[in-house]
């Protein structure tokens, strides 16, 4: 087993020093440059910027809603919240909590 081991690192590094190798024919950092850009379309595509908000919004981000609030609460206790899955929220809740 060592026999071929040996070998086979051995061709995995030169391997690995041929693909590294730079080519002496271009400039330095002219490849590397054109790789990373790409046209304006496709990075938009991916990425969106956030579109401003009303002062309602925001008010909605920090505070929460009651139902949104009861429905944490059953997540957060095990057995509401497999009872959850299998009847619906509002019974599993009601079973649980009460109203």
């Amino acid at each position: 087993m060592r026999n071929l081991l040996v070998p086979l690192i051995m061709i995995l590094a030169l391997a690995a020093l041929c693909c590294c190798e730079k080519d002496p024919k271009d400039p330095p950092g002219s490849s590397s440059a054109d790789s990373i850009k790409i046209k304006k379309e496709v990075a938009n595509a991916f990425v969106k910027r956030q579109k401003r908000s009303s002062l309602y919004e925001r008010y909605l981000e920090y505070y929460k809603s009651p139902m949104e609030q009861m429905h944490e609460h059953c997540e957060n206790y095990p057995p509401c919240d497999y009872l959850s899955d299998q009847i619906g929220f509002a019974m599993a809740y009601n079973r649980f909590f009460g109203r």
